[in-house]
């Protein structure tokens, strides 16, 4: 790898910011701006897209290696974190068309500015990133700024903003908004420093260093733990991101400084909860701003018809779809989860929710209808709980209620108010100290939301017959109960709604009609409609047979019966920029009719995008 380093002179506040890009700057638009911590080259057989991987690199089954597993260089993390964040988010699958039919990953050499930002009134840093491509187009300045998905690291959306921006000479700015990988050893009083690698609290400078009683053991995780409810603040962290990327490119081109908002297009892409930031970040008031793409997005519009939080369709699909799934007819569903294995599994939710009174019915099939029913009812559609059913396999609905619970109540180390924690687990789930490797690879593998990366759940309540559904039914309760806590958690819901900006901008919201983790029904539905009647240049591509994760298309069952998303993302990015250039309109709305692949491969034809 031809990497060089240097540090500067940390965190630097002061150059002020002209604020408009649409229209003149205002006085008292005025910004800090973050300079950069650290600044590295990456060259030859190294790169800004693919870390030298190229496709064959990324879609290899093992992870690049570390030659010392307890004590990687920071050009070994860097590897792995961009080789999982890739994995993670796109097909790369031999059948699923990524780098023929669409999306981009040859080299694209340049150099990387990072540092650790923190948004007014947080306790926490949220990390920023830019990729400076050598090719940068002094002369056309265009920054797309980009928010991890899920509670991913700073490379977590790599995949959807690099292949487009990058080869175009456009710089890209990240934030992990908040969440993140930086994981902290409670045991061992070890965490992540900016650089990824492990670092000591009092001695080094930590990514993460969590208010935790003395003598605390296991592990505590950024977006549980920081007690600031980052999704609150997801639209400044987004907005932040940009502002450093100024900083960034006034180091990078000094002949070419300033960079200021007023002389440099800014567009904002995003896809799950980077989909809800980016949104969140055009709520942002001022012309810093030029478009918006947002995939998928995690957004709650709150008093629009439909709308609900993420947290209260988790908790509801946490307790419910594993039962209502036995009455989809067992042909319906993909596997993974395997029928054979979960059936049982799923038969014994429905009789401890009948137990519970949650549902009704003298036999399994009869509570399955009735669990069924009941989320039917809701909002949900049986494409959606086709595909949840994937979220149910791998326990994902609990994973996300435990950190998000923890998160909006901005409770800390030790205070979850249903006794849940995170730590390094035997087979048996029992806790137990971390190993130096595994400390070692978080920050690269790690998804910010455990169970994953050798850290899991740490469940209080469990208790026979049905192991995790105490634990579930008081995360549940939180959403409409009145104790303390349930007002404190609902509190941060309530922090997390989206407003609506009457600044007038290009919004391309693309979201699939089989979503099962973030149904459009609840989320991008409601927006668009509310959205609209404060800016009318929101737009709306709706695309059949999509569904949340394209990483998981590369299972065959999967991918013969789902579309890949990242294409529609790239195309409104086409869309959005040449509307920027007054070269076409703004991009129609569409109700768009894509094919799967079945048991052949991609073609771009199948996916009918819009022109």
């Amino acid at each position: 790898m031809n990497a060089t380093t240097r540090i500067s002179c940390g965190l630097l506040l002061g150059a002020a910011l002209a604020a408009c890009s649409s229209t003149p700057p205002k006085p008292e638009a005025v910004a800090h701006m973050i300079q950069p911590q650290r600044v590295t080259e990456h060259r030859g057989s190294d790169d800004l897209l693919t870390a030298g991987l190229g496709l064959d690199g990324l879609r290899a089954m093992a992870a690049p290696a570390f030659a010392d597993p307890a004590r990687p260089t920071t050009a070994e993390l860097r590897r792995r974190a961009i080789w999982a964040n890739w994995r993670g988010i796109a097909d790369l699958s031999l059948t699923g068309g990524y780098g023929q039919a669409y999306g981009n990953v040859g080299s694209v050499p340049g150099r990387e500015y990072s540092a650790l930002a923190t948004v007014a009134g947080a306790k926490q840093p949220h990390r920023v990133l830019v990729q400076v491509p050598d090719n940068f187009d002094a002369a056309k300045r265009c920054v797309v700024v980009t928010a991890s998905s899920g509670s991913r690291g700073v490379y977590g959306a790599i995949a959807v903003a690099a292949p487009w921006a990058l080869p175009k000479g456009c710089a890209v700015a990240y934030t992990d908004k908040g969440a993140g990988t930086d994981y902290f050893d409670l045991t061992e009083q070890r965490g992540a420093r900016e650089d990824g690698t492990i670092g000591e609290l009092g001695v080094d400078t930590l990514a993460f260093t969590p208010d935790a009683p003395v003598g605390a053991s296991g592990v505590a995780v950024k977006h549980a733990h920081s007690k600031d409810n980052p999704e609150a603040d997801w639209g400044r962290h987004v907005k932040q991101a940009a502002e450093f990327a100024l900083a960034a490119l006034d180091q990078a081109f000094p002949q070419a400084a300033p960079f200021r908002f007023d002389n440099t297009r800014v567009i904002a892409v995003g896809i799950s909860n980077g989909g809800g930031a980016v949104l969140r970040a055009s709520e942002e008031e001022g012309g810093w701003l030029d478009a918006v793409v947002a995939g998928e997005p995690n957004i709650y519009a709150a008093d629009a018809p439909g709308a609900r939080s993420l947290y209260d369709y988790t908790t509801e699909a946490a307790l419910l779809m594993p039962c209502a799934l036995l009455d989809l007819p067992a042909e319906t569903l993909p596997q993974p989860p395997l029928r054979a294995q979960v059936e049982p599994l799923w038969t014994a939710r429905c009789a401890t929710l009948k137990a519970a009174g949650l549902v009704t019915g003298a036999d399994a099939k009869a509570q399955a209808a009735s669990a069924r029913a009941q989320l039917k009812a809701n909002g949900w559609t049986d494409e959606a709980l086709v595909a949840g059913a994937l979220s149910v396999g791998f326990d994902l609905w609990r994973a996300v209620a435990v950190t998000y619970a923890s998160a909006y109540g901005r409770y800390g180390v030790g205070e979850h108010p249903c006794g849940f924690a995170f730590s390094a687990q035997n087979a048996d789930f029992s806790a137990r100290a971390a190993t130096a490797a595994e400390r070692a690879a978080w920050w690269s593998e790690g998804s910010g939301i455990p169970p994953g990366a050798g850290v899991g759940i740490v469940d209080t309540k469990l208790a026979a017959p049905d192991f995790t559904l105490p634990g579930l039914q008081c995360l549940r309760a939180l959403q409409g109960g009145s104790s303390n806590d349930a007002r404190r958690v609902q509190a941060g819901i309530a922090q997390t709604a989206a407003r609506f900006p009457k600044t007038r901008r290009p919004v391309v919201v693309i979201h699939g009609l089989d979503d099962g983790l973030v149904p459009p029904a609840f989320s991008s539905a409601p927006y668009v409609a509310a959205a609209r009647a404060a800016n009318p240049d929101v737009r709306y591509w709706q695309v059949r047979h999509a569904q949340h994760f394209d990483g998981f298309l590369a299972l065959p069952a999967y991918g013969a019966r789902y579309v890949p998303l990242l294409p529609y993302v790239y195309a409104a990015l086409d869309q959005v920029s040449a509307t920027l250039d007054g070269s076409r309109e703004l991009p129609a709305n569409a109700l768009i009719s894509a094919q799967p692949r079945g048991a052949g491969s991609v073609e771009l034809s199948q996916l009918a995008i819009p022109r």
